[in-house]
């Protein structure tokens, strides 16, 4: 793939940005493979003033006409997948198959925002008193702004765009600068629908853009998806802003397993929920909680899956996992995983100091375990990002609950038993929006929203499902009465 220089889509035109490029390098071969423009707040504005001179058309288009635009480009993924895949690749650092799988979950958000004419009805009451009725209706807000992370540059934009333009907002994507090409493609294949200029909108950047984008008055709700800190600055200044806001933070999210689950099958989950994606997506397992007998079992077959995992280039055929996504992050994981090995941790895998023959210059580090974990220790709080696990024990079920409640985030949590009364206190008792019984990753399918709580979360709506139109839409409340002619 040679290097490009990308531009931004402003009002229906790809355009140069005149501020300063970096650049974006593949994180497994370390080459560049693009320039990205770090756009300024003056042009984030103009992509917000193109937008909402959109805004007065696309709001009168019915909903069943704005859906037949999705519809094609629900096609165009499909018939692009392979390519929009090796992009992923090639800009994030994961393997082929979950480029894939990534895109998959992003084409079933395309699907269910199809069904907004439907989801977007209102509802209404007859003579709520003599004569006079009341209806509920919902209505487009404006102007809508999405900002997207490095780890799934096709999944999260698919997240929100959909919903969004369904229900009648033109939007403003500010993806990652350190993955911006997957998000030029999705662009593109919107251009390829027809939807009218202005409707979609596409600005590189960093923090100027986004800043431009939460200061200017006609940007109406904003959808983030970062780190904690990230989401925390966001969702302050929006809000400060009078802008409705759904900002999802990062995680640290635990998985507890029972001894009367088979522990071979559930080693191979956890493994795949902890090293898939080389550790870095936000409902990743970051620590395992062993309970009662289930402790050596458990800790010895994850060692075995961990140790076997195949690392490499992520298009090559067989490989498992990738790198991570730059030499900045590869250098703060295994800073982690050194402070927890001095901090009393045992590596039972060590994945430091990884090298991959052919790609010496890529960003890669092997699945990692660590043994023997302070629970209540500075690690425990941290979100490593990477592909580290590390393993806790607890005697009971209420003690390994008590460590999962302790944590500041609260995105998944996942029990591992064969017993539905353990499960049902786990559901009940556990205080995280994702709860997974017998599966590594809990991930909402399209239908319902991805719900993240405490520090994990900044907002009331989440995205996904009805918690998206919602989210998307103004509820209006008309009362009517109209008196009879008389005569005539």
């Amino acid at each position: 793939m040679s290097a490009q220089t990308l531009k931004n889509y402003i009002g229906g035109r790809w355009v140069e940005a005149t501020t300063e490029h970096i650049p974006v390098t593949n994180p497994a071969t370390g080459e560049p493979v693009a320039s990205v423009p770090l756009s300024s707040g003056e042009e984030m504005g103009r992509a917000v003033e193109a937008a909402a001179t959109a805004f007065r058309e696309w709001r009168r288009t019915p909903p069943g006409e704005r859906i037949q635009y999705l519809f094609r480009f629900k096609r165009l993924l499909e018939d692009e997948l392979d390519g929009l895949a090796r992009t992923v690749t090639e800009e994030c650092g994961k393997t082929y198959a979950e480029s894939v799988g990534e895109l998959r979950r992003g084409i079933e958000n395309v699907e269910v925002a199809c069904g907004i004419p439907l989801m977007m009805q209102g509802y209404n009451s007859e003579d709520i008193a003599t004569g006079i009725d009341e209806t509920m209706i919902r209505q487009p807000l404006g102007v809508v702004g999405v900002i997207t992370p490095f780890n799934f540059p096709g999944l999260i934009p698919l997240w929100f765009v959909p919903y969004a333009l369904a229900c009648g907002n033109p939007v403003i994507l500010k993806p990652s600068e350190k993955v911006p090409m997957t998000a030029v493609r999705l662009v593109e294949l919107l251009e390829r629908t027809g939807l009218p200029r202005g409707v979609v909108n596409l600005v590189h950047g960093a923090k100027g853009a986004v800043d431009g984008m939460l200061d200017h008055p006609a940007v109406r709700a904003i959808s983030f998806v970062g780190s904690s800190a990230t989401a925390r600055y966001v969702y302050a200044r929006g809000t400060a802003n009078g802008k409705r806001m759904q900002c999802q933070g990062g995680a640290k999210n635990m998985v507890v397993v029972l001894p009367d689950a088979d522990l071979e099958m559930t080693a191979g989950i956890v493994a795949e929920s902890a090293f898939g994606c080389a550790g870095q997506r936000c409902l990743a397992t970051a620590a395992a909680v062993t309970v009662g007998e289930a402790r050596s079992v458990f800790t010895d077959a994850v060692t075995e899956v961990a140790g076997s995992r195949v690392v490499g280039y992520g298009l090559i055929d067989g490989v498992q996992m990738g790198p991570v996504i730059s030499a900045e992050s590869k250098a703060r994981i295994e800073g982690l995983v050194e402070a927890g090995v001095r901090a009393g941790g045992k590596a039972r895998v060590d994945g430091r100091r990884a090298r991959v023959p052919g790609y010496e210059r890529g960003n890669f580090i092997r699945p990692t375990v660590l043994e023997g974990m302070d629970p209540g220790g500075e690690l425990a709080r941290t979100e490593i990002f990477g592909p580290v696990l590390s393993l806790v024990h607890a005697e009971t079920v209420e003690e390994a609950i008590a460590l999962v409640n302790r944590s500041p985030f609260g995105n998944m949590a996942c029990l591992f038993t064969t017993s539905g009364s353990a499960a049902r206190t786990f559901r009940y008792d556990v205080e995280a929006g994702n709860i997974g019984i017998n599966v590594g990753v809990a991930a909402p399918i399209a239908f319902f929203p991805f719900s993240g709580w405490k520090e994990s979360f900044f907002g009331d709506l989440h995205g996904q499902g009805r918690d998206a139109v919602e989210f998307y839409t103004e509820k209006k409340v008309v009362i009517e009465r109209w008196p009879e002619r008389r005569g005539k």
